[in-house]
């Protein structure tokens, strides 16, 4: 059996198909089950969001960039297996017809799978569930109305997860799915031209828009290995299959200045699939985990065969599309210094919700007795990697923490950094705003109210 999972509620077993076969294409054009729409095809819109269940239980992911083997061993619910068996509707689709919650109703699908999946899991904030998708017409006042409705409803047993099942032995032309890191890294060594796919949340692009042959892939979702979060005494260790999801709940205790940046990473369903490590080993110079994670002083752990190394975050990007890792050599894993948590992350974009940044900037700063004894700082979207500002750093270490100098770092940011002007935002502006965040952080530290969300003019 090379490709196994359930759909709405009966099982699948696949054999011959591409593995980069997305779930959206295989469901409409093979199954016939148009009621997962095709949108804008990268992720952004929701008009695809389908139910997936396993062992960790029931997330809303985008079937559009999600491809079939990364489904072996889980349930997939779509619109069409949503209803009881007798026909009784769940009661988010009910709730949606009650309160006129749609009128071309092309997005309809989308919104009740992503409405459905958080009143099964119980998650109540219905402005981040719904942050990742799209209505043109109706208006989000009726559908939160009929959310707010349907969750007074007790959920369906029959959406109970499946539990993962799937026998392994997987062998699809052209794509492994290796249960361990040991399995990864045997299989990397062997083809280090290969592609490591963990949530696809960047990869499928590269399939459904760029056309792009992948070429030989592994999918790493059945790594478990990869997917712990370990919190020590002295660090967190994280590995590199968690998702964003896993790693914002993990990190509230301890750095929740982390988990609300990441609440505005992607929308929920990019949340849901998006791993750690590809967010680092992309390398994007806008990405937004890894400023953060350097700003706390993080380590890499990479694997290459049965050889381990660790590194600063910082030193693993090199240059643009480059970064410090062999060919075979795969991220494993980060550790997170235990610390006291002076933490702020300020992503600044044009949009609150699921946009790219413009810059994103990290501050962990210590004071004691009124002054600075360390200062790690660090940007996206100010040079082609994600970058630590050594020369604001050093102005600002052993200084006395006031306005003073803050203000005496003026000409260091320069130093450190030479932004480019772009579709997002100038030059002068990104250096203005890194500026400035700066400023924010400081009168943050005093108590001052800087929260954009609830300081109004």
């Amino acid at each position: 059996m090379t490709l196994s999972f359930h759909l709405n509620g009966d099982r699948v077993d696949l054999d011959g198909i591409a593995p980069t076969t997305t779930l959206l294409d295989w469901l409409r054009e093979t199954r016939g089950l148009t009621g997962t729409k095709e949108g804008c095809n990268e992720g952004d819109c929701g008009a695809c969001t389908v139910m997936v269940g396993d062992n960790d239980g029931l997330r809303a992911v985008n079937a559009c960039i999600l491809f079939l083997p990364q489904l072996h061993g889980k349930s997939v619910t779509t619109v069409e297996g949503l209803a009881a068996p007798d026909g009784t509707l769940h009661p988010v689709q009910q709730a949606m017809v009650d309160h006129h919650g749609s009128q071309c109703g092309f997005c309809t699908p989308g919104f009740v799978m992503s409405l459905a999946t958080a009143h099964q899991t119980g998650a109540r904030d219905h402005d981040d569930t719904l942050a990742g998708n799209l209505c043109r017409c109706t208006g989000y006042a009726p559908i939160i109305r009929a959310a707010e409705a349907a969750f007074d409803q007790p959920a369906p047993p029959h959406l109970a997860r499946a539990d993962d099942t799937a026998e392994g032995g997987f062998a699809l032309a052209g794509a492994a799915l290796p249960e361990t890191a040991d399995e990864l890294a045997e299989w990397y060594l062997a083809h280090p031209r290969g592609t490591l796919i963990g949530g696809a949340t960047d990869l499928g692009l590269h399939v459904t828009k760029q056309m792009r042959e992948l070429g030989e892939v592994a999918f790493l979702h059945r790594c478990r290995d990869l997917q712990g979060i370990d919190i020590g005494s002295d660090g967190i260790r994280i590995g590199a299959g968690v998702t964003i999801t896993r790693m914002m709940q993990a990190l509230t205790p301890h750095f929740p200045g982390l988990s609300d940046m990441l609440r505005r990473y992607g929308s929920t369903q990019v949340r849901n699939a998006a791993t750690i490590g590809g967010n680092i080993a992309n390398a994007s110079p806008i990405g937004d985990g890894p400023p953060a994670l350097i700003a706390l002083g993080a380590t890499l752990h990479l694997r290459r065969g049965d050889t381990t190394r660790d590194l600063p975050l910082e030193d693993f990007f090199l240059d643009y599309g480059k970064q410090d890792r062999q060919p075979g050599e795969f991220v494993a894993a980060i550790t997170l210094p235990r610390q006291d948590d002076r933490l702020e992350c300020y992503k600044i974009s044009k949009r609150f919700d699921q946009d790219i940044s413009a810059l994103c900037g990290c501050f962990n700063i210590s004071v004691t007795d009124g002054s600075v004894t360390d200062a790690r700082i660090a940007f996206g979207g100010m040079a082609a990697i994600p970058k630590r500002a050594t020369a604001v750093e050093a102005a600002l270490t052993g200084q006395p923490w006031t306005e003073d100098t803050i203000a005496a770092t003026w000409d260091a940011w320069e130093e450190d950094f030479q932004p480019i002007s772009d579709m997002r935002a100038s030059a002068a502006y990104r250096l203005d705003v890194a500026r400035n965040l700066l400023t924010r952080y400081f009168l943050a530290d005093l108590g001052a109210p800087t929260d954009l969300a609830q300081v109004t003019a």
